[in-house]
Order: structure tokens, then sequence, then C-alpha cells
């Protein structure tokens, strides 16, 4: 019975995720975003990448106070330093000065900044597998094309913009303190669960470094290591025989759901393919 019930509520969230009913397709920003993400997280309040999803989705819904979903979502993921991002846009909107390093020092101390970038495209793509004949008809029909459409879903509502913590870092030059916090965050950010956080993160800390310090010129390399890893992992979503692109999306996804980060998937897949971890001017 127990399994039973945990099947039911898996599902049950899939659902939430969906829109709750049948024949919808996967959300689109709009008004009832919030209620869709709460009604998740409602089903699964001790799942963080819900959470983060759910915090997301009222972010970019106007009737939504993110306070309260802000508040759980960091008390589910207390190590996460992501989770101060949505308070941080509206302090640094504010321009409230106190409040914006009071939350950067929290954000500094979490010992990780993720986005549950894997966790939320696994549960997503299931979910549009689990929704099977309620979908009109060649609608995310096959694995590649439901992660095509889910990775792309998810780009636009599980990323945060980064222009406030941007320029709460940039205003560091006159405030030393603050220089510190961000140095700190942005060497979090770097070892990120999602890429664009990693590229963020690299952003961050060379904009507090002199340019043409040896620093600088490190963060630079590692950058284009990891653009490099990503650009050739995703050379393999695409093949030149369309017929196996579905064995393509399953294998990155099976990935996926073993590994936390996105650029251990891309790693992995490389090694699969018995591809050079690193660009040939790196490691020749």
């Amino acid at each position: 019975m127990e399994s039973r019930r945990g099947s039911g509520s898996h599902c049950a969230r899939r659902r939430a995720l969906l829109g709750g009913g049948g024949g919808a397709a996967p959300p689109r920003p709009g008004r009832t975003q919030g209620s869709r993400g709460a009604r998740a997280a409602e089903l699964a309040p001790q799942n963080a990448s819900i959470g983060w999803l759910h915090l997301q989705l009222c972010a970019g819904t106007p009737a939504c106070d993110i306070r309260d979903v802000a508040t759980v979502m960091r008390w589910v993921d207390a190590d996460n330093g992501a989770a101060w991002m949505q308070t941080l846009t509206v302090a640094q909107k504010d321009r409230d000065t106190t409040e914006v390093d009071r939350i950067l020092a929290d954000m500094a101390v979490g010992a990780r900044f993720d986005f549950y970038w894997n966790r939320i495209v696994v549960l997503m793509v299931d979910a549009l597998a689990a929704a099977g004949y309620d979908l009109p008809s060649g609608f995310a029909a096959s694995d590649a094309s439901r992660l095509a459409l889910v990775s792309g879903i998810a780009s636009s509502e599980v990323i945060p913009a980064f222009s406030a913590l941007v320029e709460a870092c940039r205003e560091s030059s006159t405030l030393p303190e603050r220089r510190e916090l961000c140095l700190k965050l942005s060497k979090t950010m770097q070892r990120s669960d999602t890429v664009a956080a990693q590229m963020a993160g690299f952003s961050l800390e060379r904009r507090l470094l002199a340019p043409d310090s040896r620093e600088a010129r490190a963060i630079a390399e590692r950058r284009h290591v990891l653009e490099w890893r990503v650009a050739e992992a995703a050379k393999f979503d695409n093949p030149l025989l369309p017929w196996t692109r579905n064995a393509r999306a399953r294998a990155r996804l099976a990935q996926m759901r073993a590994l936390p980060r996105e650029e251990d998937v891309c790693i992995a897949i490389l090694k699969e393919h018995k591809m050079a971890l690193d660009p040939p001017e790196v490691h020749p």
C-alpha cells in the first residue's frame, strides 16, 4: 500500500506541473503559473527542486507574494545560497543597502548555489510522458521532442535573472566588505549544479578582478573549458542519423537521473564517446 500511495503522490505532482487536467499542454508563463507551482509544492513540501520551481513561477506571476515561498525554500534547502536570489532582487530594487548586504552575507555562507536543473528537467519530461494520450495528437510524442520542449521551458522558468546580483556586486567597488562576499559567492556559483549559474559565477568573479591579472586569465580559461564541454556534448544530441535521436535523448536523461550536476552529465557523455574532456589548446 505504501508504494502505491507513493506512486500516486508522484503522479499527482506530475499532473500539478502540467496544469492538473487532461488535454493540457505543458505550462507556459502566465497568470496560472504561480498556482501550478503552489499545487505541486503542496504535494511535495520537502522537495527542494519543486520548491525552487514554485519560487521561480511565483516570482514571474504579478499577484504572487514571494516572501512566504522564499522562506519555505530556504527552510527546505538551507545550504543553497540561490534560495535568496528573488529576495535579493526585491532589496536591490528598493535600494535597501543594509538588506542587500545582509542577504549577500547569507548567500555567501551557503555551501551550494543550485537551480536543480537535472532534477526539474527529468521531472517535467516524466510528466509529459505520463500525460500520454491526454496531450494533443503528435505533441511531444517522442523522447527527443519531450526533452527539447522541456529544456526550452526550463531555460526560461528555472533559471532566474542575475541582474540584481551583478548590480549589487558592481557596487562593491566602494564597499570592500561586499566585495569579499561577492568573491566568495562567485566561487560557490562556479560549482553549481546548473551551467548557467556556473557561467554567471565566472563572469562575476572576473568583474571583481584586475582585467590582466593571473586570476582573471585562469577564470577565463575555466569558463572556456566549461563552454567547450557543453558544446561538444550537445553535438551528440543531434546525431547525423535522425532515427537515433530518441536513443540519444534517453541516454542523456539517464545521465541526468543519475548525476546531480549538468556539467557532470556533459562529462559523462564525452567519456561515453571517448572524447577529450578539455579543448585541444588546454589538453592536447
